[in-house]
This record gives C-alpha cells, structure tokens and sequence, in this order.
C-alpha cells in the first residue's frame, strides 16, 4: 500500500512539475469559460535552430479545417515544383474532309483546377476563343459528331466521402474532377420582395439549362444572407434553405456545377453554334460514355494545348483565398505519381493521401499524427497534430527548394487573404504569414511569424470551444502577442 501511494505521489510530481512549465498565457487562455471541455493544440518553434519555444499538448490529434492546405500545397510543390502547368487538350478523332469533323471532339482534362478561375485571369473565358480560333484553323466549320469531355484522369469522386451534407452543393464544396472550369461555379440571380416572402429565381450565370431548384428561401430584414444550396455531385436538383434580404432587385447566391465536365461539353458546344460552328450530336463526357457503353479509347489528333498558370500561382491563390477545389485537385494530381498494387483500388484521394504520406515518411518527419480525407481540410474527421505542421513548415523554410513559393503563399496576417482581419492593428500585423482554418466549433493557424531577428513556425488548433468565432479570434490573437511579442 505505502508503494502504491509513493508511486502515485510521485506520477502527481511529474504532472505538477510538467504543469508548472505551461506558460501563464496559455494558462490564462485555458482558463475562460468557453474551453472548458475544449482541446486545445500549440507549438512555437524557432526556424533556424529548430528549438521548441512553447508547447502545449503537441501531440494532440486535432480537426485542422483549412490549416490541411498547409499540407497539401507544401507537398505539390515539392512532388511537382513551382514551374508545373497543367495542360488541357482539345483533340478529335476520324477525319476532317473539306471543312467536316467525321468524328468527335475531346476536351482532354489532366486535373487542372484553374482553368477560367476567376482568381487567375481578369478575361477568364479567353481560353474558349483560343480554342475556337484553333478549330478554325485546323480547318474545322462543321462536327459530325459530339463535344465529349475526358475527365478520366481521375475517378468519380469528386468531393470527400467524409464531407458533412450542408457542404454538398455549397459555393466553397466544389468537387475536384478531371475537367474542372471558372471555379466550379456559378451564380444564382434573386429578386427578393418584403420580409417573409419567397424570393424569385431570376437564372443563373453561367447558364444551367438541366439544374433543377426547389425554392425553401425566405426573405428577412437582414444585411446579408444566411443560406445554403444543397445537392449531391452529379444531381441536377438542388434545394435552396436560409434567409436572404429583403427588398433587392438583385442578390446572388453561390453554388457548385454539378458536373463539371459535362457542363464544360454542353458550354463549348453553345459556344461552337455561336462561331457558326455546328456540332451534330449531344455533348457528353467521359463518365455517362462509358456508363453507356459509348466511350471509344482509340487514337487522337491533337489541335490545341492550353496550359495552365504555374504551380506556384495555383498554391498562392489555395492559400490565400483558401480555394478548396485547388486543393483538392492538387492532392489527387500527386496521386497520379502512385501505382496501385495487383487488385488494389483507391480514390483519387485515396492515392494522393498514400504519395503524401511516403513523402514526408521518407523525408524522416513523424506521421503518427497525421489522418487525411482530402486536401482541403472540409472533412472535419481529418486530424493532424501541431508537432507534425511545426516539423513540415520547418522543414519548408530551411530545406525545401520551394521555400519562397510556399513561404509566400500563405497571407500576411492583418493585410490580405482569409487572415486580413487576424491581428489587424497589432505589433505582429503583417509579421505573420499565417494559413487559418475554421468550421463549427474549430479554429486553427499555421505559418511563420518574424519578431525582430527570430523566425517563428506556429501551430495551433482548438476543437470544440463554446463561444462565437469572433471571441475565440480576438482570445488567439491576445494568446499569440503575449507569447511572441
């Protein structure tokens, strides 16, 4: 019995003394009244010396939110380098005899998630002339066959399986696919009347022609809206619940293409009858080919090639408008480099999570950590730990090649990105380049932060906090400027 007591004496020592060390800030952050039953993640590491500064619970498997991108875009880099493009193709099989396509016209897609994105060219849709002038050219004034999108690069699976259903159909839960284009997106015009009453659905931009709205909206005294758009990848119904603002000619919603690669055949198509090229047949992609036994693997001819911006553009624009689809896509891209074993089937996530994993094995940091569903970070069961970002982001800012295109990818905190308001008018505004994440109940931060000669690398995550996200922020940003001012 007196050894039981000894030893129990003892652990109680240990975790004293382990307790003593926790710093009083984080103490005082621990103690408010909306972490009790919280999780609660931190890690401070000098770059250069790779020294942990502070530490609190680093070994903790939390939700990262959008903090995964962090993760994601470092290992495209370093897998695919910062000059990569994704090219996008147009070929055609048959013949072309005196101005006639006897044969069909491919849209070959290779994963690239920026094609028409708003967010990388101020004429978004260029590309379609480009293409239109290539046909000319080829000598091409009339398709006997059809516009056909080849998204089979990757599989079907467009958005997570773990994904939450208020996501499915969102504006930021785009599905990544072989062929994606203008971001996934598209605009859904309102006219809304007096509060209480069912706003009109004037169309949408692009146009939709197959989509399917049932209209649950309501119209409110309010100043922007609380809403959702809700439908399964491929659907075309799609179901419209929240509030929006009364009284306005004019308000949009966002929601996701349902299938991208066949909303890009029939786009094409409307765009060759316009040019005065006709198409013979329906447009149709890949996917519904070979579900109906249609899908012809022979040889090409290729007519054009676009490509994309560079790799370090893309993860730019990933992590400072936290772009989901760019993410995404870029995970399932580096699992174009995995060859599965005899019998072995995989998602396109599966394989891409699979290539980041030996990466980083190989690179001698510690996964254990480390549990991925996609690479944005919507799946809210993903967990990493803030030992593993620490290990990752140093690592990129000492021996990563792409050290500058990742480094300066991630948003000054307090001037621009999804961190523009995080630490605005503090001594550490525009000190730290930092990735947020967030979703119901989940904050976290990642990246550097430079406080006079020092470099910093920080983690942090909390999980299931009871308070509105602007207490939680404002209770991080006391937390950071305490510690690292």
């Amino acid at each position: 019995m007196i050894r039981k007591i000894s030893f129990f004496l003892l652990l109680s020592g240990l975790c004293l003394s382990v307790g003593a060390q926790i710093p009083q800030p984080i103490r005082q952050f621990l103690r408010k009244p909306y972490m009790e039953g919280a999780s609660f993640a931190l890690i401070v590491k000098d770059v250069d010396s790779g020294e942990t500064v502070f530490a609190y619970d680093t070994s903790r498997q939390l939700t990262p939110a959008s903090v995964m991108k962090t993760v994601t875009t470092a290992t495209a880099l370093e897998i695919l380098g910062e000059d990569y493009r994704f090219p996008t193709t147009l070929e055609y099989d048959g013949s072309i005899e005196k101005g006639l396509l006897k044969g069909n016209l491919y849209i070959k897609g290779s994963g690239d998630p920026s094609l028409g994105s708003a967010h990388l060219a101020t004429d978004h849709k260029r590309f379609l002339q480009e293409w239109i002038s290539a046909l000319r050219k080829a000598g091409i004034h009339k398709i006997q066959g059809a516009v056909i999108a080849d998204e089979s690069v990757f599989d079907t699976e467009g958005t997570s399986l773990k994904w939450v259903g208020e996501d499915m159909g969102s504006y930021y839960g785009a599905g990544s696919y072989g062929l994606c284009v203008f971001d996934n997106l598209y605009k859904l015009a309102l006219q809304t009347g007096a509060p209480g009453t069912r706003p009109k659905l004037k169309g949408t931009d692009p146009e939709l022609p197959g989509i399917r709205f049932h209209n649950y909206l309501t119209a409110q005294r309010v100043s922007s809206d609380s809403s959702f758009i809700v439908g399964a990848p491929f659907a075309t119904d799609r179901y419209l619940y929240g509030i929006v603002p009364a009284n306005r000619e004019w308000y949009p919603l966002k929601g996701d293409i349902p299938d991208p690669a066949l909303f890009l055949a029939e786009y094409l198509t409307r765009q060759l009858e316009h040019a005065g090229i006709t198409v013979g047949e329906s447009p149709s992609c890949f996917r519904i080919s070979r579900e109906e036994g249609r899908w012809k693997a022979g040889k090409r001819t290729r007519i054009v090639t676009t490509y994309s911006p560079t790799l370090r553009e893309i993860v730019a624009v990933t992590n400072r408008v936290s772009h989901n689809l760019f993410a995404d896509a870029l995970l399932k891209t580096i699992g174009l480099r995995y060859t599965p074993h005899e019998g072995e089937v995989l998602s396109s996530f599966s394989r891409g999570i699979r290539v980041l994993r030996e990466y980083w094995r190989e690179k001698g940091i510690d996964l254990s950590g480390v549990w991925m569903y996609d690479g944005s970070g919507l799946a809210a069961a993903n967990k990493l730990s803030t030992a593993f970002v620490a290990d990752l982001l140093v690592y990129m800012r000492t021996c990563s090649q792409h050290s500058t295109a990742f480094y300066e990818s991630l948003p000054v905190a307090g001037v621009e990105g999804s961190v523009r308001n995080f630490l605005k008018g503090s001594p550490l505004q525009g000190k730290a380049r930092l990735k947020s994440g967030s979703m119901s109940r989940v904050k976290g931060y990642a990246g550097y932060v430079s406080e006079g000669d020092k470099r910093y690398a920080i983690a942090l995550f909390v999980n299931n906090y009871a308070c509105d996200g602007r207490p939680m922020n404002a209770a991080i940003e006391q937390l950071l400027l305490q510690l690292l001012h």
